[in-house]
């Protein structure tokens, strides 16, 4: 099989990779930064840090299943890709997007439990329950997904080997299937709105009961601070599900849109959490800010 790129942008592959190019290079510098300094500090080996440990994890691993081949694409037109390799990024792709969807859900669980059950913070949020939870984040993933390479393998492709986006994508892999698809397309729409719509309404649930501990703290500058431990949380969730709200809606309102456009925001996607993660918290967690610093000052003394 190989992958088209971009169709209808062929002639620029050379200057869109630019920006890429320097996104995934923001991403692996810094969510490298992150886990280093999350597991140097001892003094960040506690829930929160353990779980943005995860998150960095889990966007280096989004980036890095599908930009490399992009930028291979892009500079050297290289796009042979075997069939079963074109799977296993299919796999790993969705399976690593539900797994950050189950990160951000547990991130809004520990604030929820640090703003309205502070007392219980440290007991219910143990390191066995934290694994617990990264298990079942990836079982939930693994077990939602192993029945589509599974399903694809056994069709007959007669449309071609080309598929017309820059990475393997469901949706991309199963256009060029000559047969009924239709059971993986209803597959594919219920999990993604069952990730989406379910991760969904529990982060906005914890934060409903968030606020609601939080107004009714005594001072303003305590309400102040407790609700500023949330913001790097929040905007890690605006970064995430907004490009994916955005690519819904508009699969959905511009249908006949050139193809370009749903390929850039698909991308987009995948390239804009991760580069942004890092510097959300990087900025906003004190911290990790103060930790920076630090190494920065040893390096000039």
């Amino acid at each position: 099989m190989a992958g088209k790129g971009i169709p209808g942008l062929e002639h620029l592959h050379v200057w869109i990779s630019i920006p890429f190019c320097f996104a995934y290079t923001l991403a692996l510098l810094g969510n490298c930064t992150l886990i280093f300094i999350i597991r140097a500090d001892a003094a960040l080996h506690e829930p929160m840090y353990l779980f943005l440990a995860m998150l960095a994890t889990i966007d280096l691993v989004l980036s890095s299943t599908t930009l490399p081949q992009m930028l291979a694409i892009f500079w050297f037109r290289d796009r042979e890709i075997s069939f079963f390799a074109c799977l296993a990024q299919m796999f790993f792709l969705h399976s690593f997007s539900i797994m950050e969807s189950a990160v951000l859900l547990a991130m809004a669980f520990d604030r929820y439990v640090a703003i309205c059950k502070p007392l219980y913070y440290t007991t219910v949020l143990t390191r066995s329950l934290i694994t617990k939870i990264g298990m079942a984040a990836v079982a939930r993933a693994v077990t939602l997904m192993t029945p589509l390479p599974f399903l694809l393998r056994h069709f007959h492709y007669c449309r071609g080997p080309v598929i017309a986006h820059c990475y393997c994508e469901h949706v991309a892999v199963v256009r060029l299937v000559c047969g009924d698809t239709s059971f993986n397309n209803i597959y594919g729409i219920a999990v993604a709105m069952f990730i989406v719509v379910l991760d969904l309404l529990f982060v906005i649930l914890s934060y409903v009961f968030i606020l609601q501990a939080v107004l009714q703290l005594a001072s303003q500058e305590s309400r102040y601070k407790a609700f500023g431990t949330c913001v790097s949380h929040i905007s890690a969730i605006l970064s995430t599900y907004t490009p994916v709200v955005i690519s819904s809606v508009m699969h959905r309102v511009a249908r006949h849109a050139a193809p370009h456009i749903h390929i850039l925001l698909a991308i987009f996607y995948l390239l804009f959490p991760p580069m942004i993660n890092p510097i959300i918290y990087g900025v906003k967690t004190k911290q990790i800010r103060d930790y920076m610093l630090s190494l920065f000052q040893r390096k000039n003394m």
